[in-house]
């Protein structure tokens, strides 16, 4: 069944791990921006702990509704050097960062104008590392509901605010996250940016979602 999700930027782990159990992805191209979502953040780990990183957009804070993918990015603000160098410093050392930073980097250097655009450039970069063969189509006009039986909808499914699926699904369709080894702590700790698998496990990353 297609799963339908909106567009984030370096998505969660669980976002790959519901795709890994569809047969499509929907990417929501009609919705209305929110903020404090992972339309514009992920979270990633660090030796201080879980730390976000957001992508300034330009009108982001407006009172009138703006569409996600309308919404262009804040370069005026050095955001990219933070990024980067807080990825640099929080996985610099880790097996596979190397072998995915020049691809990444050279994303980031191509400043895209808009987060929707950024958002789907990194999706499809991280699906060929996952060896994730899933077609990518988009919504035609918004739907606040879906029938059931047409798309798994997960829209707002996730948030960094508590980066773990809601309970009823850990319990049902939810998909499973098996634990690997991370750079800093003794526990475990999910609902990071799909970067931090990578950056770890490498092409082994996406024998980790199902």
């Amino acid at each position: 069944m297609p799963v339908l999700l909106e567009s984030q930027y370096n998505p969660p782990t669980f976002f790959f791990a519901a795709l890994a159990r569809a047969d499509a992805l929907w990417l929501e191209r009609h919705e209305h921006y929110r903020k404090q979502t992972y339309r514009n953040r992920c979270l990633i780990l660090t030796a201080q702990g879980v730390k976000p990183l957001t992508v300034p957009v330009v009108d982001g804070n407006r009172s009138e509704k703006v569409l996600t993918s309308a919404l262009e990015i804040d370069y005026r603000q050095n955001w990219v050097h933070t990024h980067w160098r807080s990825l640099q410093t929080a996985y610099g050392g880790t097996p596979y960062f190397e072998y995915y930073a020049d691809y990444l980097h050279d994303i980031y250097r191509q400043k895209l104008p808009r987060l929707f655009d950024l958002n789907l450039t990194l999706l499809h970069f991280y699906l060929r590392c996952l060896r994730l063969p899933i077609s990518v189509d988009f919504t035609a006009n918004y739907q606040v509901t879906y029938p059931a039986a047409d798309v798994l909808d997960r829209r707002d499914w996730l948030t960094p605010k508590a980066p773990l699926p809601p309970e009823p699904d850990t319990t049902s369709d939810s998909p499973p996250l098996h634990p690997y080894p991370q750079t800093f702590g003794k526990d475990f700790v999910p609902g990071l940016s799909i970067l931090d698998l990578l950056f770890m496990q490498g092409p082994a990353a996406g024998s980790f979602l199902t």
